[in-house]
């Protein structure tokens, strides 16, 4: 499916040249990621990952898949940039943790403790100069072949990994997108509505791994501790 829109992940208040003259950079940089495109990419601190935070930690680029017996295959790329954190208030289990799949963001123990209802929303002054600038953005992609709508459907359905993996999540404070490609090689089995439901779980549950994995595979850079430093000891 072809479309117009775009997104970019909030840059513009870092120090770097913004004197780029009459045409912003980002089309060009675009069009370069494209002709870039591999099947192997560098994740946390890669391309749109290098400035991002989760709360009060260093976010990053995470990317997963997922392939069923039917051949349906889904992947999922999102820059984890948030206002909300990736991890469980003390605990450094992220709260992705029930949808790792193979290790893919430490292979960590169940959480020792319940979570308090109470949502933590400035760990030890994280809030502090970050109130703006937070923007989670991610591609779904799939091998299923969906119309415009049901593409879009399953992008809303999809967006709500992030809701899986962030807490809190969509403040006032964040830029948040979810865009979904879908190829066409694979007709959607059975009842077509179910089929379209099921395929969009797995996109959220793909979102939300792919959340964990940019922050798990992140190197602390820019004053940001990353998770492995953070949570060093506990």
């Amino acid at each position: 499916m072809a479309s117009r829109s775009r997104a970019v992940r909030l840059s513009l208040n870092n120090s770097g040249d913004k004197n780029w003259g009459e045409l912003p950079p980002y089309r060009a940089l675009g069009l370069k990621a494209c002709e870039q495109a591999s099947r192997d990419f560098a994740l946390g601190n890669a391309g749109a990952g290098l400035g991002a935070r989760t709360g009060n930690i260093k976010g990053g680029l995470g990317s997963v898949s997922a392939l069923d017996d039917a051949g349906l295959q889904v992947g999922a790329v999102v820059a984890a940039n948030a206002r909300g954190y990736a991890t469980m208030e003390s605990q450094k289990q992220f709260w992705a943790w029930p949808f790792e799949q193979n290790g893919e963001f430490g292979n960590l123990p169940p959480p020792q403790t319940r979570v308090p209802l109470e949502v933590s929303v400035d760990r030890g002054g994280a809030a502090s100069g970050t109130l703006r600038g937070h923007t989670t953005i991610g591609v779904v992609a799939t091998n299923a072949k969906l119309t415009k709508t049901e593409a879009r459907r399953v992008a809303i359905m999809a967006q709500d990994g992030l809701a899986r993996a962030i807490r809190p999540i969509h403040t006032s404070f964040d830029g948040d997108a979810i865009f979904v490609l879908a190829t066409g090689r694979l007709e959607l089995q059975g009842n077509r509505p179910l089929s379209l439901s099921r395929l969009g779980s797995i996109a959220a549950d793909c979102v939300a791994r792919a959340c964990a994995r940019g922050v798990y595979e992140a190197e602390s850079a820019g004053g940001m501790m990353c998770w492995r430093e953070y949570f060093a000891g506990r």
